[in-house]
Order: structure tokens, then C-alpha cells, then sequence
């Protein structure tokens, strides 16, 4: 059966299904636990390796502590625990409304 502009149920509901997948595929893709985990392991990179070309002084200026490479392991592991959060637990696609409840 076609509706008045000439589209078959089969049609429609193809369409409908391409766009819950491609919805479910951006919910992935934009997925905070992601981007959240790779900026860290990024700024955790960069701060570890700038930990470790760190000289006496800038030791001795924090009192003794290479609090830059501290920091930068600091943030490598949150930024590791939020991408394998990400991979053992992903984001669950959204639920198609049903069609034919109350109104």
C-alpha cells in the first residue's frame, strides 16, 4: 500500500531503520566516555614527556616533586579507564518509540 505521496510502507519503514542506525552510529562516535579518554591520554602524553625532560630546577621549585610527570601518569590512567570503560560497556542504542500507543 502507498501513502498520497506515493511512498510504500516497506519504504518508509527502510528509511526509518537507516536513520535509527545512523543515529546509533553518531551516539557512538560522539560518546563523552571517548572524547573525555583521548584528550587525556593526549594532555597526559604531553605532560608526562614534559615530566621527564623536566630539569633540577623546576624539581626543586615544587618542593621536590616531579609533579609534571606525576600528573602527566595521573592523567594517562583516567584517560585509559574512560576508553576501556568505553569498550567494555558501550553505549546502548536508542530504543524506537512504539508505534500505536496511547496518545
Amino acid at each position: 500500500m502507498t501513502d498520497q505521496h506515493g511512498y510504500s510502507e516497506h519504504d518508509v519503514q527502510r528509511e526509518v531503520t537507516e536513520l535509527q542506525q545512523k543515529s546509533a552510529t553518531a551516539a557512538r562516535i560522539f560518546d563523552l566516555r571517548r572524547i573525555i579518554g583521548g584528550l587525556f591520554v593526549v594532555y597526559g602524553v604531553i605532560v608526562t614527556i614534559a615530566g621527564i625532560t623536566d630539569g633540577q630546577a623546576a624539581i626543586d621549585k615544587a618542593q621536590g616533586v616531579n609533579i609534571n610527570l606525576w600528573t602527566g601518569i595521573a592523567m594517562l590512567i583516567l584517560g585509559v579507564f574512560f576508553l576501556v570503560w568505553l569498550k567494555l560497556r558501550p553505549a546502548a542504542p536508542p530504543v524506537p518509540p512504539e508505534e500505536g500507543g496511547a496518545e
